[in-house]
């Protein structure tokens, strides 16, 4: 198994998240639920956002097993395959009038928007990282801006380059999961308007995930750019001299007249 706390260590010591870390699993029909994860539906006779789930886990630290009947978001549950796809979806008609100016430009989006096939997975299963007791595909991180840009240096460490995503500021939960797990790549994240309505994602907050197969190569590059002096919190150069206003300076005309004086 991933050494998930050589993770969670690794997070602490050189990001220093807010809210926990989340680990991220896909289950498919039959596979069984890990213990005591709560299930909306069943545990708070609710229905969420995929988003909401993640954030029962990143700020209240409960591992959540989401499934067709705890959704509530219908583009979720079409592109998570939790429903079939229709061409009302596929045409932009949830898209058109209110993200885009027609539907045919939803169309678009709607097109460029990763999604599962519809029954390829049955579950979605989070918890915080350091009580996950499940074999994780997909780490999520909500961090602020600088502190996403420090997990993009360790990221881009050993390989070098650059990080490329892609935003439409809807249906993030595709971006986190579906797009990182059909690109076994890291991805930067900006939360969608109903991550931000629903899961009450704040103004500051950005997210960055980590697929399982580069755990260990993030964590080596966390460590290495520390000790290169790539640091969070980020320091301030702070040998330089001040200047003050002139009514302060006075007083140092003041004192040296004062030395003479003496």
């Amino acid at each position: 198994m991933t050494d998930l706390k050589k993770l969670q260590q690794s997070l602490d010591t050189y990001v220093r998240p807010a809210q926990f870390p989340v680990a991220i699993k896909l289950l498919k029909e039959g596979e069984p639920l890990p213990p005591k994860v709560r299930r909306p539906s069943k545990d708070f006779n609710e229905q969420i956002a995929i988003c909401q789930g993640f954030t029962f886990a990143r700020r209240f630290g409960w591992s959540m097993a989401i499934g067709r009947d705890d959704i509530s978001c219908p583009l979720a549950k079409i592109v998570w395959g939790f429903e079939p796809m229709m061409d009302y979806y596929l045409n932009g008609m949830t898209c058109g009038g209110l993200y885009t100016e027609t539907p045919a430009a939803g169309a678009i989006t709607e097109a460029q928007t990763a999604r599962f096939a519809q029954n390829q997975y049955a579950y979605v299963v989070a918890a915080p990282l350091q009580r996950a007791d499940f074999e994780p595909d997909l780490i999520l991180i909500y961090a602020n801006p600088a502190q996403v840009m420090r997990l993009v240096t360790g990221a881009l460490y050993k390989r070098g380059g650059r990080l490329h995503a892609s935003f439409s500021g809807r249906i993030d939960c595709s971006d986190e999961v579906i797009v990182t797990m059909q690109t076994d790549d890291y991805q930067v994240v900006l939360p969608c308007n109903g991550d931000r309505i629903f899961a009450q994602t704040q103004d500051d907050e950005m997210a960055f995930t980590i697929p399982a197969s580069k755990i260990d190569e993030i964590i080596a590059g966390l460590e290495a750019t520390h000790k290169n002096g790539i640091r969070y919190p980020i320091p301030s150069w702070l040998r330089y001299t001040g200047r003050y206003p002139d009514s302060y300076a006075k007083l140092e005309e003041l004192w040296a007249a004062a030395e003479r004086e003496s």
